[in-house]
């Protein structure tokens, strides 16, 4: 399973990187403007800064809900780099631009997914990964890890290569419950990454080895 990190703040990123685990990062305008980016130039310069620290894919949102806006926007996002995946939403107009990026070669993130039915329709569309809402979905008391079951399923079965990128990840239980469930990727914030490392245990035994080690040492 991949990991990216959900984050436009590149020392984050930078961070994350340094762990030697990252494959990716994703975006969306809503943590653009958590970091104070704004405006076309400002953002594209953005985009190209975090393709210069990761060496993996990294989803660009467009932000026109229009066919010919997204395609224009989709476009213009993928010829800025070859690790741009263009991050198009769920919606009728975007899965029509998500099948004309397919058959011009142009790789899709299709976003803000709820449903079985609207994996599917992304998969047929062609789309090369897709993002189901877990924390989202938990919000709205259902269980977001039954929908990446089911979906994982749903591709086995049919034998769908779009890869299943759980989004909106809250805590580092939704991480392995995603890997146990079949997600070929988890895109998360830095601290639910952080919380992996954390056990009370691990942190009993080396305060234990380091007592040891000074009784042993003087």
């Amino acid at each position: 399973m991949k990991f990216f990190i959900d984050t436009a703040n590149l020392d984050q990123i930078r961070e994350a990187n340094a762990l030697g685990i990252l494959d990716g990062v994703t975006t969306n305008p809503s943590l653009m403007a958590k970091e104070g980016i704004t405006g076309e130039a400002n953002i594209i310069n953005h985009y190209k800064a975090i393709c210069e620290i990761v060496d993996g894919d990294v989803s660009a949102e467009v932000i026109s809900t229009d066919f010919e806006g997204m395609v224009r926007e989709g476009e213009a996002l993928a010829a800025l780099h070859p690790n741009i995946v263009v991050k198009v939403p769920m919606i009728v107009d975007g899965l029509k631009a998500i099948s004309y990026f397919s058959r011009k070669g142009i790789r899709t993130n299709c976003t803000l997914v709820f449903s079985a039915g609207q994996a599917i329709l992304a998969a047929k569309a062609g789309a090369t990964y897709l993002s189901p809402f877990i924390g989202r979905i938990d919000d709205s008391s259902w269980d977001g890890m039954d929908l990446i079951g089911q979906i994982a399923n749903i591709y086995s079965i049919q034998g769908y290569e779009t890869q299943i990128l759980a989004a909106s990840i809250r805590n580092p239980l939704h991480i392995v419950k995603s890997a146990e469930l079949g997600a070929d990727v988890v895109t998360c914030p830095l601290s639910a990454i952080m919380g992996l490392f954390k056990h009370p245990l691990t942190d009993i035994g080396l305060a234990q080895f380091l007592a040891d080690h000074k009784k042993a040492n003087g």
